[in-house]
């Protein structure tokens, strides 16, 4: 390798990997915005994400556009942050609710998912010599912004919503997209406190448009290290249908208790999932929450059941197990959540916080 090549190394393998999931998107289109499958909200987390059937608060515009008719207060407001792979990711998530009328609520909501201060070492070395003042920053951030809205149905306990969602990706000044998409969901409450529901992302097909620029220098690089120079192309997230049934039972004046089942449907093919074929993919989930006086909350759930190969050359199944606590004191709710306990996945563990406020002037 020359001294040329080296110098562009960790420039180019940070380019390569950015770009390397759009490459083969024209032909592959799977895990395109996979960041708006990670989830929100320190409950959900705790919960293994399956919360599709009972959520019903302002993180429904993410998880359940319907339930937002759940929503008893004027207004709610909520923030969460965690970080990935020891602090190298930063993910956060707001978002806010108001009731429109006594039938039907709106929602406005944010998901940011960033590596920040990647340092770019292009002008590193310029004619032999090296000055680390010219090495510079950039960050390679994914925005998923979203507007909701959920109906109640003439029918007692259904309810109908959905949301228009823009993602906007961007790689410093190398590259960025914007997308656009559309989810629908429905959700059915009985009277015997069952709750069905259905949540159907990217029913239309999402679309995002990458658009490249690069320099002459830089397209250099990449001809010198072998790669194909990223061109501008259209990256499609085919449709995935969760469903969700849940039930809540009071096991007495003081404590009661919520199980959920979730399955996701991915329509682009195998993945590593429990349920797999050619075509489409299922992935399960169960998350168990116990509540004390509607005050106090423990959480606990399982999720992300995989195959994977050992030293030995030999499949075995992982999954992962998540915890959660959650305290409501008035109209403040605390959550917290420590997702992967006992190491049992490839996945490293995650703290993850959220907050969430509401108001409600008639109280």
């Amino acid at each position: 390798m020359t001294l040329s090549q080296v110098k562009h190394l960790s420039f180019v393998v940070c380019m390569v990997g950015l770009f390397n999931q759009n490459a083969s998107a024209q032909t592959t289109p799977k895990y395109s915005n996979e960041f708006l499958s990670i989830g929100v909200g320190a409950r959900s987390f705790g919960m293994a994400n399956s919360v599709v059937a009972s959520v019903d608060d302002v993180t429904a515009g993410y998880w359940n556009p319907s339930g937002l008719v759940k929503q008893k207060e004027k207004l709610q407001v909520s923030f969460m942050h965690s970080n990935y792979f020891s602090g190298l990711a930063n993910y956060d998530f707001l978002g806010i609710s108001t009731l429109v009328s006594e039938k039907s609520t709106l929602s406005f909501s944010m998901v940011r998912f960033g590596v920040d201060n990647i340092p770019n070492t292009l002008d590193l070395i310029r004619n032999g010599q090296i000055n680390y003042d010219r090495v510079t920053s950039f960050s390679a951030v994914d925005y998923g912004f979203f507007v909701s809205y959920a109906q109640k149905a003439l029918k007692n306990g259904l309810s109908f919503g959905g949301s228009a969602k823009v993602v906007h990706r961007q790689a410093g000044d190398f590259a960025s997209s914007w997308g656009f998409g559309i989810d629908m969901s429905s959700r059915y409450e009985s009277q015997n406190d069952w709750t069905f529901a259905i949540m159907a992302r990217d029913i239309t097909t999402t679309f995002n448009a990458w658009n490249y620029n690069f320099s002459p220098a830089e397209e250099e690089i990449f001809l010198q290290t072998n790669n194909e120079i990223p061109q501008n192309s259209l990256e499609l997230t085919l449709p995935k249908f969760i469903f969700g049934v849940a039930k809540k039972m009071n096991l007495s004046e003081r404590f009661n208790l919520l199980a959920e089942v979730n399955l996701d449907v991915n329509t682009d093919g195998k993945r590593n999932t429990l349920l797999k074929s050619d075509l489409i993919s299922g992935d399960p989930h169960l998350g168990l929450e116990c509540g004390y006086r509607d005050m106090v909350f423990l959480r606990a759930g399982v999720g992300n059941i995989q195959q994977q190969m050992d030293f030995n050359f030999s499949n075995q199944w992982t999954f992962m197990p998540n915890i959660g606590v959650g305290i409501k004191f008035k109209q403040i709710v605390l959550d917290y959540a420590l997702s992967d306990i006992g190491d049992q996945s490839a996945a490293q563990y995650s703290h993850v916080f959220s907050v969430r406020a509401s108001i409600d002037p008639k109280r």
